[in-house]
């Protein structure tokens, strides 16, 4: 090499090296050897929805890291909002604008449960009203679930005051077991303990309306690679 090429080549072999080891890294990205994705989503939409397929994507592509931020609905639309996180899957009702991009996954059935000291209630036809005056446990009222079921009872001039406002499903199932109240709580997070009759769902002349599971994605944001074959994978289910 010259004298010109090795003053010339002592500029440009550092920042020549850098842009080899950005396109080393930037092919491992492409080909989902690295990378990233964060997603938003609440206890029973990662519970009843997501889990599997995070378990799937784990085993299709390993050296991916997966960020689940845990939220309610309504704070999971303003992480989306605010770029903290690929996208989310929420529960309706949804509070959006058209610059949302929504499919709807599955649907889910809200109901009241109850353990054993609210035996007597078993097999009888309740309006709502009945509600006002019965001990209820249900979500903090942050949730779409939470405003979702107060809307529908409102709608019938049904207003309750919870006896226990609780930041999650699991812990409404829990107290319900133990006879502090008549849980509100999706179906789903019931079923086992329906089924074995430990608990059972109080019945109403009519059902309240199901809702649906929504995978939810900002369309003005730019997706990872990593972030875009998830929501390949979920959309392949839909």
């Amino acid at each position: 090499m010259t004298h010109a090429g090795t003053l010339l080549y002592s500029y440009v072999k550092d920042g020549y090296e850098t842009f080899l080891a950005g396109e080393r890294e930037l092919a491992k990205m492409m080909n989902l050897e690295t990378g990233e994705v964060r997603i938003g989503a609440s206890d029973m939409t990662l519970q009843f929805y997501l889990l599997p397929f995070l378990e799937k994507f784990h085993q299709l592509y390993p050296e991916i890291k997966v960020t689940v931020t845990n939220a309610p609905t309504p704070q999971t639309i303003e992480h989306l909002l605010q770029g903290r996180i690929d996208f989310g899957v929420v529960t309706k009702p949804l509070n959006i604008d058209s610059r949302f991009e929504v499919s709807c996954v599955r649907r889910i059935q809200d109901v009241f449960v109850a353990g054993e000291k609210f035996r007597y209630l078993k097999g009888e036809q309740l309006e709502y009203k009945a509600l006002e005056k019965l001990p209820l446990i249900c979500l903090e009222g942050n949730t779409s679930t939470r405003s979702y079921v107060d809307n529908y009872l409102k709608q019938r001039a049904v207003y309750v005051k919870p006896e226990f406002e609780l930041a999650t499903s699991d812990m409404i199932i829990q107290f319900a077991v133990r006879n502090l109240g008549i849980g509100c709580v999706v179906e789903d997070f019931a079923d086992k303990l329906l089924k074995n009759d430990t608990l059972f769902k109080l019945s109403f002349k009519e059902a309240i309306p199901m809702r649906e599971m929504c995978l939810i994605i900002d369309t003005r944001s730019t997706m990872s690679v990593a972030a875009k074959k998830l929501k390949e994978l979920l959309k392949t289910e839909l």
